[in-house]
């Protein structure tokens, strides 16, 4: 039998309308009525899809697949992330770490500290896997000196995110390098500069007032520290720095030769280049760096297979709702992309007449705003504005690096309910989402003005000299 057909076409005020209607549904489920996110996730989405016109017959497949896509990112390293959180808090080497830190940086700038951790981490390491994995210090770090999760966990966080949106070698700004002829090397440059300075703003300044302003517990989603006592073991410094820097290590041998085959340095055909980067996939460099914490965190120690396999196991219960939420959130992104909404926008801004680097912006940060995906916002842009970029012979290599620059941070701009990665902050350290919204969303929103203002300024002294 035929599918249900009533896909008609909406115009792009329609779409808007749609898309803010259903944002608006979701909030007021959540924040008022209290329905949990991962129900009124699923519902808005289904909602969505009929509202846009997605035919009948594919309305689930469209919710099951951006449900299933962003589980497939999220869900490994969410695990393993726990995973491994989890032993590094029981065993004390949480605390090992928390001490030296301290005693290195001195407890007023704890945050500062976590953030330089971060920022060095975000180098090749992705935003969700590297938060996942600075939890248990982060934890430690607010459960010792106290004044609530917010006051360290929000600047690590940020800096995670301007690393991961700004700086090569991670995907988007490569992607973005790529389609707009960009030197991958002078943008991964002038990227840092302005990912220190939207660290600097909104990491730094605007996450002490947060941390002041929004005090919260310390989430108790990796466990509380005095249970199961037995497997601490006290493990020496030098073990742990081996279990943070291994992912870090492995991971970039991925996005490193990745960006080596961007700029035409290697293959990725050749045989050594392919096993590399197998190593170097956040799964798998997690899951190697788990099964080297149960040996040097567990085994070596003199632990109990079984009290291994019940530390390990302990991890995974708290984190399944975030998962969840998570892949919850992927899924209404998911309806949006595909409603068509995101091309409406990018169509009609295409013909605005304005300068590059200004529409450029201004299409990241509509598609990031209207569907939630930073990537497919990055990408769009970057497709949207690459005839202008390659047919003007006048831009210098400093002014492509700034336009793509300026796409990334439209493509950061404002993340909310409609991200996954908004979920994976709120959820993570149990935020209800009206003080998500407060704070991730709009310190989302300031990187964005930041990046593109840092892009202005090194356009605009590239054009005059």
């Amino acid at each position: 039998m035929n599918d249900i057909v009533f896909n008609w076409q909406l115009s792009t005020g329609g779409l808007l309308l749609v898309a803010v209607g259903a944002i608006a549904l979701l909030l007021v489920l959540i924040m008022k009525l209290r329905v949990h996110a991962f129900l009124a996730l699923i519902t808005v989405s289904l909602l969505t899809a009929i509202a846009t016109g997605i035919s009948a017959g594919s309305i689930v497949p469209t919710m099951t697949s951006g449900f299933g896509s962003t589980l497939a990112s999220v869900a490994l390293l969410v695990g393993l992330g726990a995973m491994l959180g989890r032993m590094l808090e029981l065993s004390g080497g949480a605390q090992v770490l928390t001490n030296s830190l301290i005693k290195t940086f001195g407890e007023k700038r704890a945050p500062l500290a976590l953030s330089v951790a971060s920022l060095l981490f975000g180098f090749p390491i992705f935003f969700d896997a590297g938060l996942v994995v600075m939890l248990p210090i982060i934890f430690t770090v607010a459960r010792r000196l106290g004044g609530g999760v917010l006051k360290y966990a929000f600047p690590a966080a940020t800096a995670f995110s301007v690393m991961h949106i700004f700086v090569p070698p991670h995907p988007g700004p490569v992607a973005a390098s790529g389609l707009l002829g960009a030197q991958v090397g002078l943008v991964l440059i002038l990227g840092l500069i302005v990912a220190l300075a939207a660290w600097a703003v909104v990491g730094y300044a605007f996450g002490r007032w947060v941390g002041n302003r929004y005090v919260f517990p310390v989430p108790t989603i990796l466990g509380d520290a005095g249970q199961d006592n037995e497997f601490e073991s006290a493990p020496r410094l030098g073990t742990i720095m081996f279990l943070l820097l291994l992912p870090l290590g492995l991971i970039f041998l991925n996005t490193g030769l990745n960006m080596a085959a961007t700029a035409g340095m290697v293959s990725l055909e050749d045989t050594w280049v392919q096993a590399l980067r197998l190593l170097g996939e956040t799964p798998v460099a997690l899951l190697i760096t788990v099964g080297f914490a149960m040996l040097l965190l567990g085994w070596t120690q003199g632990k109990d297979g079984k009290l291994v396999e019940k530390v390990v196991d302990s991890a995974l219960g708290p984190v399944c709702s975030i998962i969840l939420i998570t892949g919850a959130g992927g899924m209404f992104g998911g309806v949006l992309r595909a409603s068509g909404i995101g091309d409406a926008i990018a169509s009609s801004l295409e013909q605005a007449g304005m300068p590059v680097i200004a529409a450029g912006f201004i299409i990241a940060a509509a598609i990031r705003v209207a569907q939630g995906s930073a990537t497919v916002a990055l990408t769009t842009a970057a497709a949207i504005v690459q005839p202008l970029v390659l047919d003007n012979a006048d831009f210098n290599a400093v002014q492509v690096a700034a336009i793509v620059i300026a796409l990334a941070a439209g493509s950061v701009f404002a993340g909310h309910v409609n991200d996954s990665g908004f979920w994976l902050v709120s959820r993570f350290f149990e935020l209800d989402t009206k003080t998500t919204l407060k704070t991730w969303t709009v310190g989302q929103a300031i990187i964005g003005v930041v990046g593109f203002a840092g892009a202005v300024i090194i356009y605009a002294i590239a054009s005059a000299v």
